[in-house]
């Protein structure tokens, strides 16, 4: 009896140490979160990567027309930090890249693109908790 209650003790601190590990991995200390879509025949891809006390903000836009012309906006928590226009390269891209504070509680981050020939305005979010 007093090795199967021996028995049955190491095991549930057992449980728990695999339980508690994995509490601690399922929070990590920095986040990565994509978003992307497709506008006027370009691919663009949003990707807000939190590590520590600030956010890396990539905007993308890939295969568009080469030549093409592009305004770009960016918005953290609703205050635009960055508007630029740029003519996609050679192989239809352009690339921003951009860092911001972390605030208190949920920070959220907009793209919003426009194709200044069309007019045609693509839009997408991410929100970090």
């Amino acid at each position: 009896m007093k090795n199967l209650i021996i028995f049955v003790s190491t095991g549930v601190a057992t449980v728990l140490a695999v339980l508690a590990t994995s509490l601690v991995t399922a929070t990590p200390a920095q986040a990565d979160i994509d978003k992307s879509g497709r506008c006027a025949g370009a691919t663009y891809e949003l990707n807000v990567e939190r590590t520590n006390n600030r956010f890396d903000i990539d905007a993308d836009l890939d295969d568009a027309k080469a030549g093409s012309v592009w305004r770009i906006a960016l918005r953290h928590d609703g205050k635009v930090f960055t508007r630029v226009v740029r003519t996609a390269d050679n192989e239809g891209e352009i690339s921003i890249d951009r860092y911001r504070a972390n605030t208190k509680g949920t920070d959220t981050f907009r793209l919003t693109i426009t194709k200044l020939s069309t007019g045609k305005v693509c839009t997408t979010k991410i929100v970090t908790r």
